[in-house]
């Protein structure tokens, strides 16, 4: 089965995640990167990044290859920004065609709302049920033992 993984990372904790799924899965990884860079401050961040979350937004994306007939499984990966799927996300999602494709998808939070962006996610690809959920607490910035054992069992999920 050919897996890859899109997402999108603003401070670095999904593209770690990614990163650490696709060496386990030997998965293609697919960075998304919108035109206009959201900021990383630490209120404007939430502030802007939660708006365009909040409000559907669909940033223009810097030009990637991505060709959805070579792959069978897509991996979602996503920090959660006011419980839902970071913009960049929806912008790919809307985009592309991933009908029949098997889908799967982690989260990477601060605090709370990955269950929220999991039904947003579903919603906006139009199914009803993932193959496998991840969610973990900022694994780059606040590395957690159990973590590795988390990504194991999502990883048999898909393969």
């Amino acid at each position: 089965m050919k897996i890859i993984i899109v997402y999108y990372s603003l401070e670095g904790n999904t593209e770690y995640t990614a990163q650490l799924i696709a060496s386990e899965l030997h998965a293609d990884t697919l960075r998304l990167e919108p035109k206009k860079a959201y900021p990383t401050g630490k209120i404007s961040k939430f502030v802007w990044g939660g708006k365009s979350a909040m409000m559907s937004e669909t940033p223009d994306l810097q030009p990637y290859q991505f060709d959805a007939d070579a792959y069978d499984c897509i991996i979602f990966g996503f920090p959660v920004w006011a419980s839902n799927i970071a913009p960049p996300l929806r912008t790919f999602i809307r985009t592309q065609q991933l009908k029949g494709k098997k889908i799967a998808a982690v989260a990477c939070q601060t605090a709370a709302g990955a269950d929220k962006a999991f039904i947003k996610l579903k919603n906006e690809l139009g199914i009803d049920s993932l193959a496998a959920e991840l969610t973990l607490l900022d694994p780059k910035t606040n590395p957690d033992s159990g973590n590795e054992q988390k990504i194991k069992e999502f990883c048999k999920k898909i393969s």
